[in-house]
């Protein structure tokens, strides 16, 4: 397909939630040693409650079912709560919607598991709303994922260099929490089209937050040149996850996760 098609449908693509089906094969990217999915239902059966931050348009959650008594899911991106209310409220998930990270609509020690897959979080927040017999389960995105994607645009580095595992981990102590569990990883990316690359950029803005197609269209070009050679953009995904429980109550910190998902 030529440069000009594969951009022009990748422009013109509906992003729905995190739906990434319509990167399937065209963005491959090595999963890590762990599974986040098995580290979240293996803390499920005999979950009172539950609540997904990030939820997206629901899809994760969803197929958790049948979920636990009582399940919410917030969601900061509007136009996907529309989206997640219909997926979720089906299931008897409430979708509440969010602003900032510092104001979760939910009484104190209400969810016995809190979930979280490449959303920011306040520490203080999640410990507030964590039963004290609760437990955290996270996977982050790390502060150097895919730079390899900025460099070859010539756009900045991503804008969370320093967010990594240790300062996660520091946070969460601060906050009342002990790190039960913890790992990272660097995880081999690979985009096989440019159209697929424009696409991944639309669905994740904070990677290079002035992308346009047309402003970076020269180097956008050479890319294409690249991949149409049989080499394909390779890059280094940054990730890390955890387990935490509470540890006692915690004081006011202010150590708040760089927004951005994938």
């Amino acid at each position: 397909m030529e440069y000009g098609e594969l951009v022009a449908r990748a422009s013109a693509a509906a992003i729905e939630g995190w739906d990434f089906t319509a990167l399937r094969g065209r963005v491959v990217e090595e999963p890590p040693p762990w599974s986040y999915e098995r580290l979240l239902r293996d803390r499920l059966p005999g979950a009172a409650s539950l609540l997904d931050m990030g939820t997206g348009g629901g899809e994760f959650l969803a197929g958790l079912a049948p979920l636990p008594p009582r399940t919410a899911a917030t969601e900061g991106h509007p136009p996907n709560l529309p989206i997640a209310r219909r997926r979720l409220e089906p299931l008897g998930a409430e979708v509440a919607a969010i602003r900032e990270d510092e104001v979760l609509p939910f009484p104190a020690g209400a969810f016995t598991v809190v979930a979280n897959r490449h959303e920011s979080y306040d520490p203080r927040e999640v410990r507030r709303v964590l039963a004290a017999d609760g437990v955290f389960v996270t996977q982050q995105v790390g502060g150097r994922d895919l730079e390899e994607v900025n460099r070859a645009l010539g756009a900045p580095p991503p804008a969370y260099r320093g967010w990594d595992l240790a300062r996660a981990a520091a946070g969460l102590a601060e906050a009342g929490l002990t790190v039960t569990w913890s790992a990272r990883a660097r995880l081999r990316t690979t985009f096989h089209d440019v159209g697929a690359l424009v696409l991944f950029l639309r669905m994740v803005p904070w990677q290079v937050p002035d992308f346009d197609a047309v402003r970076y269209g020269r180097r956008l070009r050479a890319l294409h040149e690249r991949m149409a050679g049989g080499r394909p953009l390779t890059a280094r995904a940054h990730r890390f996850a955890l387990l935490a429980r509470p540890s006692r109550p915690g004081p006011a910190v202010s150590c708040s996760t760089p927004r951005g998902r994938w």
